[in-house]
């Protein structure tokens, strides 16, 4: 292993043990429940959304340390963006976690987020990972219908989503 993969595995593991905005988000204007049945991750994230710009996010769950750490690690990339701002980070990091470098994408451009550049290698893990995200999608959607990694919604684009 590398210095840098374990530089990566640190980082998750920090985050896995000591998860960043964790917790209920008392008067959340958005809420959005997620659930990846195969691995038992299950999330809840909570938005304060004004004026497009999520002001304060948190969330809450259970599931393994892949999806902790990336629920840690979203919710802090993505506080006092808006949400075009977001959308376009979940894009870029979904092509990383999906297609890797072959659509010219550097994960080093996502940040801290590159930590999970390595998890394209294992199919199952990228639903622990892209859980949070579409449950923060469907937080901003505000259409409140839960997310589950096994009714095929995680794979369609936001423009072929129903509304």
């Amino acid at each position: 292993m590398s210095e840098l993969d374990d530089l990566y595995q640190e980082v998750i593991i920090d985050h896995s043990r000591r998860p960043r905005n964790f917790g209920i988000l008392e008067g959340a204007t958005r809420k959005a429940e997620g659930d990846n049945p195969l691995c038992g991750d299950q999330i809840t994230v909570y938005l304060n959304l004004e004026h497009d710009v999520i002001r304060d996010i948190r969330f809450e769950g259970s599931g393994c340390a892949l999806s902790k750490a990336a629920a840690s690690m979203m919710t802090a990339s993505v506080k006092l963006k808006t949400r075009a701002e977001v959308e376009q980070l979940f894009e870029r990091f979904h092509n990383m976690i999906t297609k890797g470098q072959e659509d010219g994408l550097d994960p080093s451009t996502l940040g801290k987020l590159a930590v999970f550049s390595g998890v394209r290698k294992f199919p199952l893990r990228v639903k622990c990972v892209s859980l949070p995200w579409h449950t923060l999608r469907a937080g901003l959607d505000g259409t409140g219908q839960p997310v589950s990694t096994e009714q095929g919604f995680m794979e369609t684009p936001k423009e072929e989503r129903p509304a």
